[in-house]
């Protein structure tokens, strides 16, 4: 006979409210470290963040406030094609630099920051950063028929975030507590805590 521990029996996608969850948003563990990342997700990568019309004009109204914390490529770059671009995907997502930084990544003693999200925290402006990168490892999808997926994203260089997340048990739904009440209501997050809870309860 064997030793070796039964394997738990992977969960449904979850449910709550129009939204569907990857169940991972709730059993696997992360917390940003920003003292080891240095805050690179907003310069690596292929594509700019996903943001919507209504975020792309709020963009606008405050990018006087931000500019002279933009690089001059960026700044450039936003001169010649805007604050957000459709990629090869269809998707509207922020300008980018180099084929990969975000144009809205400034930098302070080698680490990098969100000039939008610096802006909004120093009290200058009412806009935060997109809530795609304030959602982030969850990536959200809308349907057509009204209902929206999220979908626990697993990136190299968010290892860190991992093992911290693991160290504090942060579960991923817990340290995106406030941007998924800013995108999906108190009430809703409330109900994802219940669910959660059950879910602890049986594994």
């Amino acid at each position: 006979m064997s030793n070796k521990p039964k394997r738990q029996a992977a969960l449904p996608i979850l449910q709550v409210g129009n939204v569907l969850l990857s169940p991972d948003i709730i059993t696997e563990r992360f917390c940003c470290d920003y003292a080891k990342c240095k805050g690179i997700c907003c310069v690596e990568g292929n594509a700019g963040a996903p943001v919507t019309i209504d975020e792309v004009a709020e963009i606008e109204d405050v990018l006087d406030t931000v500019w002279d914390q933009l690089s001059p490529q960026a700044q450039a770059i936003i001169d010649r094609q805007g604050v957000a671009y459709t990629d090869e995907e269809g998707d509207l997502v922020t300008s980018i630099v180099a084929g990969k930084d975000c144009v809205f990544t400034c930098y302070d003693g080698g680490n990098c920051l969100c000039a939008l999200e610096k802006a909004c925290r120093e009290g200058k402006t009412n806009f935060p950063k997109p809530i795609s990168c304030a959602l982030y490892p969850i990536r959200a999808k809308q349907f057509s028929n009204g209902m929206v997926g999220l979908n626990y994203s697993r990136w190299a260089i968010c290892r860190d975030a991992v093992t911290l997340g693991k160290q504090l048990d942060m579960p991923v739904y817990h340290f995106l507590k406030e941007p998924l009440i800013r995108r999906f209501g108190k009430e809703w997050y409330e109900e994802l805590e219940a669910l959660a809870q059950e879910i602890a309860n049986v594994l």
